[in-house]
């Protein structure tokens, strides 16, 4: 086990995934596979470029229907963090942009020169954001400098920053257990290959305050790569009825299922291994658990690619069988954060194409 919570920094000022139980006449809602359904043309592509000129989107979250009123974002919004600057020097970028239901874009967050923000974004109700950050000097892995994650509030203020060399070594991608007063964030270490978990309390009023934090999970493979800058842990969704956390292992390419995610007090290894596809699966980064039950990887291509089959999204059941796949672009490379989210009847499904700085959306009914 692996519990320092007394290494935690906080430094004032320098992936998620919502779902939502839907009923209907006492019945629930049958929800249908995402990605077959996919229409070929999106609802929605709105520029993810904000105006310092910022590309390379990677993180997607939604901002909950019960979020906190009073600032700059909304229920409904969606908040997209850039790893890159205008330059597109991978590790440089350092915002964050909110697009409207409507798919109007605008500046959220914008932080100190050279952040690299990462997939890891996520949002709590009680009105903050959390984005890691793994900046480098030249885009290349030789210069990854201090990594961390930042604490935004709902005004697009930075409120904090958490540091830790060993348990927040490369903050890549993140889901977030919100219960409002309480929360556990846990976020994918792409540099050291581990899974940490982050207690938190968030008063009503008041910044986040970290209780602990506990590795869950290692053993994941970890490198430097010329094309992504590195590859490790990416892609986590939490199943809150089963207490599993699914790990998509970029690396590997295969995909974890980790037990007891919230309540363990010890490193749990790589968990159980559900699916490995070398067909479908080209270096999986984020993840996302589709309401139906199953889980949708986007491919990195960085991983044993297939020139035939770029940029894919590929469902999957949590028992390992192959559900579809769908492709965000002819370029190799295009795919990395998704994220899903239902309202009544209707479901958003959103997927970024970072060849071409764009958000597509996808309203399904």
């Amino acid at each position: 086990m692996t519990s320092h919570p007394s290494k935690v920094k906080l430094v004032g000022l320098s992936g998620v995934l919502l779902l939502m139980v839907n009923y209907a006449f006492g019945q629930s809602i049958k929800h249908e596979p995402i990605i077959p359904n996919l229409p070929t043309t999106a609802t929605f592509s709105p520029s993810t470029v904000p105006p310092n000129g910022d590309v390379n989107p990677y993180g997607v979250a939604f901002i909950p229907h019960n979020f906190r009123a009073g600032g700059t974002v909304h229920p409904g919004d969606i908040i997209v963090s850039n790893f890159n600057d205008s330059n597109n020097t991978q590790g440089t970028g350092t915002t964050i942009v909110t697009i409207t239901p409507d798919a109007e874009t605008s500046a959220f967050f914008q932080g100190q020169p050279g952040l690299g923000l990462t997939t890891a974004l996520g949002v709590v109700r009680r009105g903050f954001v959390f984005v890691g950050s793994l900046p480098t000097t030249d885009g290349s892995c030789a210069t990854i400098g201090q990594t961390s994650l930042l604490i935004i509030d709902r005004n697009g203020n930075g409120v904090a920053t958490l540091t830790d060399a060993s348990l927040l070594n490369g903050p890549w991608d993140l889901t977030i257990q919100d219960q409002g007063e309480l929360a556990q964030v846990f976020v994918s270490n792409v540099l050291s290959g581990t899974v940490t978990r982050i207690d938190l309390r968030i008063p009503q009023h008041g910044n986040p305050i970290v209780e602990k934090m506990t590795q869950i999970a290692s053993g994941y493979g970890h490198a430097c790569n010329a094309a992504a800058v590195v590859v490790g842990p990416t892609g986590l969704a939490y199943d809150a009825a089963k207490n599993i956390l699914y790990v998509a292992s970029t690396s590997d390419n295969e995909i974890f299922a980790v037990p007891h995610a919230r309540k363990t007090k010890g490193d749990e290894g790589t968990g159980s291994l559900i699916y490995k596809d070398d067909v479908h699966l080209h270096g999986p980064l984020a993840l996302a658990l589709d309401p139906n039950g199953d889980l949708i990887t986007a491919n990195g291509d960085a991983i044993n690619p297939d020139p035939s089959q770029p940029s894919e999204l590929v469902e999957f059941t949590v028992a390992g069988q192959f559900v579809g796949q769908f492709s965000v672009g002819p370029s190799s490379g295009a795919a990395f954060g998704l994220a899903v989210e239902v309202s009544g009847n209707t479901e958003r499904f959103t997927a970024v194409d970072d060849e071409t700085n764009v958000l597509d959306i996808w309203d399904l009914h």
